[in-house]
């Protein structure tokens, strides 16, 4: 029988693979200029860490009735893997190494987590385990865009918030929180309920700013403003740098648009 969870279940798989595929004009920049440039692998790692995490809390011996969970999120790893190895090729030797680094430690996390509650817990304190420690790693994930909404307060500019990504987040967590409410499952609403609010407040901040021009600034110790070098914002949210070049062929009217 259908039901109401499993229909929220469906949309949400659709929504949150639009979400893990958005980083795909970034990655194919990369790709194309066989450069990683100012992106950054750490919101892919940290992204691939949670979808490992999540993955294995919707296994049926650790939670029940997860297995929408199980399809998106492993798919979410096999992307975010992709991207990383795509990153491990064109990156700077010294950004070689911290990718490396980054991936042992989502490796370290996962591997503890899954034995841990394989070998030491069972039943109800299993899950309870699993599901606190993927929580947390799934709030801190939904949080990082926080930094981009201070930006976007003080620039009174939204180039650094892209449309598309928020409103995706917004919905992923919305969908995600309501399946996991239906299950009567904290380990999903908790975090996607926070994920939901945060991508309304990314809404309700372009909703202010969007048509307001500001040239980027920053705050100092003091608590002046002082003027930094321009930057523009990829597709899927991430900053690079912009020089001379790339500001001469810019066009200003254009706005750029990872449970």
């Amino acid at each position: 029988m259908v039901t109401v969870r499993f229909v929220t279940g469906i949309i949400g798989n659709a929504t949150t693979l639009i979400l893990y595929l958005s980083p795909m004009i970034t990655v194919r920049r990369i790709f194309k200029s066989k450069s990683t440039e100012q992106f950054s692998s750490f919101p892919y790692a940290m992204t691939m860490l949670e979808g490992l995490l999540y993955t294995w809390y919707s296994l049926p011996f650790v939670s029940p009735n997860n297995l929408l969970i199980t399809t998106i999120t492993s798919t979410g790893v096999a992307i975010e893997f992709i991207y990383l190895l795509i990153f491990l090729v064109y990156a700077p030797k010294k950004e070689k190494l911290k990718i490396v680094g980054l991936l042992a430690f989502v490796l370290t996390v996962i591997a503890t987590v899954a034995l841990v509650s394989l070998l030491a817990l069972h039943g109800k304190p299993r899950m309870h385990m699993c599901g606190i420690v993927t929580t947390i790693f799934t709030i801190v994930m939904y949080a990082s865009p926080l930094s981009v909404a201070r930006m976007v307060i003080k620039t009174k500019s939204v180039e650094y918030m892209p449309f598309w990504l928020s409103l995706f987040t917004f919905i992923c967590g919305i969908l995600w929180f309501l399946f996991g409410l239906l299950g009567a499952d904290p380990y999903v609403y908790v975090p996607n309920g926070l994920g939901g609010l945060l991508g309304m407040m990314q809404l309700i901040l372009y909703a202010i700013y969007r048509d307001k021009k500001a040239e980027p600034k920053k705050a100092v110790d003091d608590g002046f403003i002082e003027k930094v070098e321009p930057k523009k914002a990829a597709d899927d949210g991430s900053v690079v740098e912009m020089n001379s070049v790339d500001l001469e062929k810019a066009n200003p009217k254009k706005h750029q648009d990872p449970i």
